[in-house]
């Protein structure tokens, strides 16, 4: 048996000013042909299907159209779980409509497939909280699915019934999976767990959230998992959160992460994407091969000693989105950022380091520090225009007041 699997598709999902819908239309169908080119025979996507909780029709749509097309009239099995950028009840609520295509929807943890049979012979035979089995088209070994959608400690409460105040969500989890494998997964079917949670290696190697994620970790006291809580009748799990493709080590069957399908923000810069294609039978390992993604521009870190340096790197780099590092002795000027804007109409940001300020004595100079208050760097910059003079106080109150403005305007709902 033929599976795919994919994750954190984040649909909608922007960078910065740039719309990155078309980018992603493009890898959706780089990805169905890939499906139907190897000839899978189920499709599972683990959670972050979109990239917020009400995300924009666009993308909705494109969803839609995508998995309906991986699901191929009902010939193929495809199953998608919510995770953390996701609603858990936009993802379950058209479930009903969705299984009379082949499409299996995940939104809680403790989210039950009803059995049901399609004309094509795709059949759920069993089911109950977090676990569904399948009969696919044309096969007869069973497909056991353990689907964890996204959860943290109070959501597991809530869903899962953790019934101790000390028990911590890794034993719930386990202790739950161990439950559902013992009960469903044995040699004859194919046994597998879907899950949207942060994994990392036993040996405590660190692996890196990306930046859009970090956060997750903290949210209602969720813990990172280790793949010896995962039980050993399981020969595949297919995890979503990490962006980067990543095998997770110390389990007894490969525990991967398939990787985004595009590069979402500059700490993946340069990162090739997969997705993961895993040849399963009855009581064997799996066997998983990476198959790489090419839709969608890169994204690029270019670090550049001044204005024609940096013209230089913007016009070998046209195809990709930008964040430049750009070192000089004084701010850019106005016409300078806007022969950068002509050169390159993907950059992103520009993250200027300023070696000596205009007035300022050369052992004093040194670099800007971005971390600094936002008037901090407002009153450099002032002095840098008017010969090291510092601005007046009525000037900075103004500052403020402009600052608190725009800072109001951008969280109003």
């Amino acid at each position: 048996m033929k599976i795919l699997h994919t994750a954190d598709w984040h649909l909608g999902k922007r960078l910065d000013r740039f719309e990155r819908l078309d980018e992603q239309r493009l890898v959706m169908a780089e990805i169905c042909d890939i499906a139907e080119r190897e000839q899978v025979q189920l499709v599972l996507i683990a959670g972050d299907l979109f990239d917020t909780y009400n995300p924009p029709a666009q993308a909705t749509e494109l969803f839609y159209k995508t998995v309906k097309r991986l699901a191929a009239d009902g010939r193929r099995a495809v199953v998608a779980i919510a995770g953390n950028h996701d609603s858990a009840d936009r993802i379950a609520a058209p479930d009903p409509l969705a299984r009379e295509c082949g499409i299996l929807l995940a939104g809680y943890p403790d989210a039950v497939v009803p059995e049901f049979e399609l004309g094509s012979g795709l059949r759920v035979t069993q089911s109950e909280p977090g676990f569904a089995e399948l009969a696919l088209p044309g096969e007869a070994a069973p497909v056991r699915l353990l689907l964890t959608p996204y959860a943290n400690e109070q959501r597991l409460k809530t869903f899962l019934g953790m019934e101790e105040a000390e028990q911590t969500m890794r034993e719930l989890l386990a202790e739950r999976w161990k439950t559902l494998a013992d009960k469903y997964c044995d040699e004859r079917g194919i046994n597998l767990l879907v899950a949207h949670l942060f994994f990392t290696p036993a040996s405590g190697e660190a692996v890196e959230e990306p930046e859009d994620e970090k956060p997750v970790l903290h949210v209602g006291g969720a813990q990172q998992l280790y793949a010896d809580s995962i039980p050993p009748q399981l020969q595949y799990t297919a995890l979503g959160h990490l962006h980067r493709c990543i095998e997770i080590r110390g389990g007894a069957r490969p525990v991967m992460y398939s990787s985004s399908p595009l590069s979402y923000s500059f700490s993946e810069a340069e990162q090739q994407k997969y997705v993961m294609i895993v040849e399963a039978e009855p009581g064997q390992p799996a066997k998983v091969r990476r198959v790489p993604l090419h839709s969608g521009r890169p994204l690029k870190r270019l670090k550049a000693n001044g204005l024609e340096e940096a013209l230089a790197q913007l016009r070998e780099n046209q195809d990709a989105l930008i964040e430049l590092s750009l070192t000089t002795e004084t701010y850019l000027n106005a016409a300078e950022t806007r022969m950068l804007h002509d050169t390159h109409a993907g950059i992103v940001t520009i993250i200027p380091y300023v070696t000596q300020q205009a007035g300022e004595p050369a052992e004093e100079a040194g670099l800007i520090d971005l971390q600094r208050p936002m008037h901090e760097l407002f009153a450099d910059y002032f002095r840098s225009k008017n010969g090291n003079q510092a601005p007046g106080e009525a000037l900075m109150t103004l500052f403020r007041e402009v600052q608190a403005g725009s800072t109001e305007t951008e969280e109003a709902p």
